[in-house]
């Protein structure tokens, strides 16, 4: 196994992360505005200041002791291409491709094949012919248990690939339906309402979790940190480890900050309006995590 891929937790402390510079993805002002609308952006994210949010982001990894690894420029990439967490699944053994849900993302799982290929990473394979499956769905309960969303970005034969692909990996998988909320043309993954903080600890946004899944998580010990309903859609529920009971959050939820807090997770901020916010992407869809555990 290379020392540049291990993973099998979403909460172990955070070494080496995959990273799409936003410089490189969202280009121009004018590559911005003939993207954002067909993309489904709320709205365009300026460009200067969408780097200057992404550049901060970046050194608060990098001062969490973070090594940032950065995907390659390739054809048909989108301002899409900076939520990097989607196009590739990491285990301890290696990576599979994906293939997005969202058509207009179709280019992004090569180009993360060619960064692993020049990090040692192996491919362990791809999801292939109609199916699909997206990283955002994709969640490490423990070091041998994963939780995938089923809906419109990841489907049931996308789901059953990866556990043949992971099959040395992971010994259960938890497919997980997802409500249709707004819409197949919305951006909603697993990790929109979960994310995962301590080994016994995860934060959720359960007016959207299935019954059956959260009395899963209930009975599996997990202590359950509620978002409240004004903060769901400023990405209150997408928070990114830095390690157990800390982690990286966006700035502008202060009443799921307190109950982390209250919780014991120490929470440090980035400003997102432009990088997230309009994207509809937060912390973890920003990262693709490579190496978790001791350094």
């Amino acid at each position: 196994m290379p020392q540049t891929c291990r993973i099998s937790s979403e909460i172990g402390p955070l070494r080496r992360v995959l990273l799409r510079d936003a410089r490189s993805a969202l280009g121009t002002a004018a590559a911005v505005d003939a993207q954002w609308k067909r993309l489904g952006f709320r709205g365009p994210p300026d460009v200067a200041r969408a780097i200057a949010e992404y550049l901060a982001f970046v050194s608060l990894l990098e001062q969490a002791g973070v090594t940032v690894d950065y995907l390659p420029d390739a054809p048909g990439l989108t301002l899409d291409s900076v939520y990097v967490r989607d196009a590739s699944i990491v285990c301890d053994r290696g990576a599979v491709s994906c293939r997005m849900g969202k058509e207009s993302r179709a280019a992004e799982p090569g180009a993360h094949e060619s960064a692993f290929r020049s990090l040692g990473i192996p491919i362990l394979g791809r999801i292939e012919g109609d199916a699909h499956l997206e990283g955002g769905d994709v969640v490490w309960l423990d070091d041998r248990t994963i939780a995938v969303g089923e809906g419109y970005r990841s489907d049931r034969d996308g789901i059953a690939q990866l556990a043949g692909l992971l099959a040395d990996c992971v010994d259960d998988v938890i497919a997980v339906p997802l409500p249709h909320w707004r819409g197949p043309g919305d951006v909603f993954h697993l990790m929109s309402i979960l994310s995962p903080v301590a080994e016994d600890r995860v934060l959720v946004y359960s007016p959207l979790l299935p019954v059956p899944f959260r009395t899963e998580l209930l009975g599996r010990g997990f202590e359950l940190v509620e978002v409240p309903d004004g903060e769901f859609d400023t990405q209150g529920a997408n928070v990114l480890a830095l390690g157990p009971n800390r982690c990286l959050a966006l700035e502008g939820n202060p009443e799921t900050r307190r109950r982390l807090e209250r919780a014991g997770v120490e929470v440090l901020v980035y400003r997102g309006e432009e990088i997230s916010v309009k994207g509809l992407g937060g912390p973890t869809c920003l990262t693709r995590p490579l190496v978790r555990g001791p350094a």
